[in-house]
């Protein structure tokens, strides 16, 4: 019997993923939004919801994979239209803290809507498909972040109350110890607001 002709699943994989990450990408440059935003300075604004905390520019930059002066350009830019505050950090007087103004969150909240038509492609997957996507997706991004090639990220598979397995043979084989409960690879989260590194 002979192969399907063409490149290994591996590689037909990226494809896929390459083209999913393009086609986030031109959804986000189609709805910049009232305050026209660019791709990254919505991405900042996403993070500084994410945790309610401040944040200093160079987390931004280094959760981000950026450059000190883009990200500062970016931030300035924020800054102009009154999405983003810039206060001194209480830790570090030589430090900036940033944090959203209440048009910021306003902003941030509309961006963390899913588009339409990620909707609807999201709604053909199965419960299955989904639990085996987030657990793919989980473990290579752990690998990456491994071999320092992407920006750890606050995901279950890097996080002190993660007990993988611990329930054998149950559709919720894995455990958080910080809400003390099961759950199953549906429910793996790449981005935690309880996430404690080890």
């Amino acid at each position: 019997m002979q192969d399907v002709p063409g490149p290994p699943p591996h590689e037909q994989l990226m494809v896929g993923i390459t083209r999913l990450g393009q086609a986030l990408r031109i959804s986000s440059y189609r709805n910049p939004g009232p305050h026209r935003l660019s791709p990254l300075q919505a991405d900042i604004i996403v993070l500084l919801a994410r945790n309610q905390r401040p944040r200093r520019l160079g987390d931004l930059v280094a959760l981000l994979a950026s450059t000190p002066p883009t990200i500062s350009d970016a931030v300035k830019t924020l800054t102009t239209k009154a999405l983003v505050e810039r206060q001194r950090d209480v830790s570090d007087a030589r430090a900036v803290s940033l944090t959203l103004t209440q048009a910021g969150a306003a902003e941030a909240e509309r961006l963390a809507r899913l588009p339409a038509e990620f909707g609807e492609a999201m709604s053909t997957l199965g419960p299955e498909d989904l639990a085996a996507m987030l657990r793919g997706v989980s473990g290579m991004i752990r690998s990456l972040q491994d071999q320092r090639a992407v920006p750890v990220t606050r995901m279950c598979l890097t996080c002190s109350h993660f007990r993988p397995g611990v329930h054998p043979g149950s559709d919720k084989p894995h455990h958080c110890a910080f809400v003390d409960n099961a759950f199953g690879d549906a429910e793996l989260r790449l981005e935690c607001p309880d996430h404690l590194e080890p």
